[in-house]
């Protein structure tokens, strides 16, 4: 298939694709790739969760559904590889999707650009299947808060925001060339406390799409090879070190009211998680994080009478700015992706964070033992704290 080998070559560098698997069968990326084009369109409902959807905005109208259009390319591995017989129906691509908020404009109509991932988990049938599928993109062009112009968007104040999403797709089969999908997804778009306010904005719907299969495999190899199978659900220990780093903006409670701080702090942390690999699927195990915040324990070092853009502090001491903790760990393993979610508690803590955390990863494996780490952490599930952008080695 000479013609798909540019799109090939794109995805492979844009999802970062790592080798095959040196053995006796086929490369993953060999012979019967099977590739996919297709549109979805989706109602959503969107969570109020800041005063701005609930209606504080200058139409004094709530913020309450969105509607969108995508299209999508996607591949699956050749079913005769290692790949595609361990992770039947596993596919992945890109998406680009359009978004209306339906209220004047108050969130303008942000575009994203995604790598998605889908599995089914239960085949109920030769053409009926139920299964997962994960987003992790960019959105952009969002009409976002200015502190000059547009002070009420407490949702989003930047015009490029994080897209996160999950979703449950029931596909089926029309025809040989063709397949059709209903799905119900969650949305999550935020700025990773990049800068502030950073409400957020959350969307829950369904979607329909069609899909066209550019070079359907009409003869299926659905064969068990059962020592293939036994070789990769053979548990194993692995040690993931994680270097990563971001930027953040801190909001600081002085003489009992909360502040912003003027400009952006700097974040680094250095995280080791001996994990155990339970079968091909699923990994779990522990980590051990440190992490320095220039922005954390500032509170007691306030310079009094400075407030507002003025708002002074001195330097805390370094080692009054680090946190380290411990927290488990569950893993999604698929080919090229592991998707990562922690909880955690930090037991050496700055004044004004929180101890307890969670953390959800993206592992982009670029290398069978190096990847690249998307991640972000909250607070007590709520409290945006920071992105963990950085790169990781498997051990």
């Amino acid at each position: 298939m000479k013609r798909y080998n540019i799109l090939l070559i794109l995805i492979h560098i844009a999802l970062g694709l790592s080798a095959a698997c040196a053995d006796s069968l086929p490369g993953a990326y060999d012979g019967r790739l099977q590739w996919r084009v297709g549109a979805e369109v989706s109602g959503a409902f969107i969570p109020r969760t800041n005063p701005f959807l609930k209606g504080d905005n200058y139409t004094g109208r709530q913020v309450g559904s969105a509607v969108t259009g995508t299209l999508r390319t996607d591949f699956s591995f050749n079913p005769d590889s290692r790949w595609g017989r361990l992770y039947r129906g596993v596919y992945q691509g890109l998406g680009v999707d359009l978004r209306s908020f339906m209220v004047d404009g108050l969130l303008g109509t942000p575009a994203s650009v995604y790598v998605y991932q889908g599995a089914p988990f239960l085949w109920l049938g030769d053409r009926l299947s139920l299964g997962y599928e994960w987003k992790f993109g960019a959105a952009m062009g969002w009409r976002h808060y200015d502190k000059e112009l547009y002070t009420e968007n407490t949702a989003v104040s930047t015009s490029v925001t994080a897209h996160m999403g999950l979703g449950i797709r029931l596909r089926y089969r029309i025809a040989s060339c063709w397949l059709m999908s209903l799905g119900v997804d969650a949305s999550h778009f935020s700025n990773g406390n990049t800068s502030w306010p950073n409400g957020g904005v959350n969307t829950v719907g369904a979607s329909l799409g069609i899909a066209y299969v550019i070079n359907s495999d009409r003869n299926p190899v659905h064969g068990i090879d059962s020592a293939l199978e036994s070789e990769a659900d053979r548990g194993n220990w692995f040690y993931d070190i994680i270097a990563y780093g971001a930027w953040r903006r801190r909001a600081i409670e002085i003489l009992g009211e909360p502040e912003l701080c003027p400009g952006k702090f700097g974040v680094v942390g250095l995280q080791f998680a001996p994990m155990r690999q339970l079968n091909r699927w699923f990994a779990a195990g522990a980590s051990v994080t440190a992490q320095w915040d220039e922005s954390a324990g500032l509170a007691p070092y306030w310079v009094e009478d400075t407030h507002e853009e003025r708002l002074k502090f001195y330097r805390p001491p370094f080692g009054r700015q680090i946190s380290a903790g411990l927290s488990a760990h569950a893993e999604l393993s698929m080919p090229i992706f592991s998707v990562n979610i922690g909880l955690g508690y930090d037991f050496i803590n700055p004044r004004g964070n929180k101890a307890f955390f969670q953390s959800l990863t993206l592992k982009t494996f670029v290398t069978r033992h190096i990847f690249i780490n998307t991640g972000y952490r909250l607070g007590r599930f709520q409290d945006p704290q920071n992105l963990m952008l950085g790169i990781g080695v498997r051990l």
